[in-house]
């Protein structure tokens, strides 16, 4: 063969395989775009028929489709599943001797089957919040009326009580702030601290987190951070730098920025969640940061029944682009797709769920005129 005939040769290899590549980004591309959103849906029952739910969002045909896939649990008002999804975990919101309960199951996603695997207390009344530390050996649960949160070792799937802890003190608010409040537990993105906000107390206490001694969980050497009095820490997002922390104020529907440097907290900024001339009752409830870190999100219930947009600046403040109707009543949970395209919103209240289409340059929401029902919808968790 002569030098130029194997010249086009290797051409022609070179030119089949880029059309190969081609085509098989094509591929993968019309997959990425066909392919449906899943999550997981916490809600609170009236029945036997009702627990955890599954909800599909079929953006290509702009359709949203429930099923409830876990049937008689009472109240699965917060619900996770780990990173391989083979492993879900839910809490029974009630109350009892020995506080509600935590239950595991095998999550079979293939079928979207749930298995159960274990059950156990929660060791305080109507736990509302799970997490899961980062090499998911150990599940958190925040006891809302309990004013504690309990930890449990993580084992194939079953769950063994390793330590709970009791929150003390109360704060302005005579009908919310009575006694502690525990409605969030996060880990912060570098692994060593528990972060928990009581709403009861406006504190949000911070724990040291050793998964090798036999009680995990102890005070950091500032054991507190105490916001305003009256504010309600409910939920809060760390940014991945963890160097911020914006946690939603439920009672003064406010959101507060405030700096983490290895265990000590600092206010930087508190925000309003409504507009100057805004008279009616408020809830504010859920608090995400976009999948690019670009944008928090915060929704407000009450008469308000919105989600405000915020910009993400350099240091880390944040700038208000603008603030939407949610389309339901009681905005109590909401979650954004993992490629940061669609806002979904659960409405406790008007037993709806909405969808928004994110710009994502600029942040901004529009609501798309597609929604389903689901009795008492409070919590989204994206599936894969």
């Amino acid at each position: 063969m002569t030098k130029t005939a194997l010249k086009l040769k290797s051409y022609l290899f070179l030119f089949l395989g880029i059309l190969m590549g081609s085509c098989e980004q094509e591929i993968q591309s019309e997959k990425m775009i066909n392919q449906n959103y899943s999550f997981l849906l916490g809600a609170y029952t009236n029945d036997d028929s009702q627990g955890i739910g599954l909800l599909v969002f079929d953006h290509e045909n702009k359709k949203l489709e429930t099923k409830i896939i876990g049937a008689g649990i009472t109240n699965p008002s917060f619900v996770i599943s780990n990173k391989a999804q083979t492993l879900v975990f839910a809490v029974e919101e009630t109350a009892g001797e020995n506080g509600g309960k935590i239950k595991s199951f095998k999550f079979e996603r293939e079928n979207n089957k749930l298995v159960l695997l274990d059950t156990k207390d929660s060791f305080g009344d109507h736990p509302c919040y799970l997490a899961l530390d980062e090499k998911e050996e150990f599940l958190v649960v925040g006891n809302y009326s309990g004013g504690n949160f309990s930890a449990y070792k993580i084992n194939q799937g079953n769950l063994e009580h390793v330590q709970t802890i009791q929150h003390e003190g109360q704060s302005i608010v005579s009908n919310r702030q009575a006694g502690p409040h525990v409605h969030s537990t996060v880990f912060h993105p570098d692994g060593h601290f528990l972060l928990v906000a009581d709403l009861g107390t406006d504190k949000i206490h911070l724990y040291n987190f050793n998964p090798g001694f036999a009680v995990p969980f102890n005070h950091a050497s500032i054991q507190y951070f105490e916001v305003d009095g009256g504010a309600g820490p409910r939920h809060l997002a760390i940014h991945p730098e963890g160097n911020t922390v914006y946690l939603v104020h439920e009672l003064s529907a406010e959101l507060g920025v405030y700096g983490f440097d290895k265990g000590k907290m600092s206010k930087k900024q508190i925000l309003p969640l409504t507009a100057p001339d805004f008279i009616g009752t408020v809830g504010a409830a859920e608090v995400r940061i976009s999948p690019d870190a670009r944008f928090v999100y915060a929704s407000n219930r009450g008469e308000a029944n919105e989600i405000s947009v915020f910009e993400i600046q350099k240091d880390e403040s944040l700038k208000f682009i603008e603030r939407v109707k949610t389309g339901g009543e009681m905005p109590r949970n909401f979650i954004i797709t993992k490629d940061g395209n669609y806002l979904l919103v659960a409405h406790q209240g008007s037993n709806n769920i909405t969808v928004f289409e994110r710009e994502l340059k600029s942040g901004k929401l529009h609501k798309l005129e597609i929604e389903a029902e689901f009795n008492k919808p409070v919590y989204l968790f994206g599936l894969d």
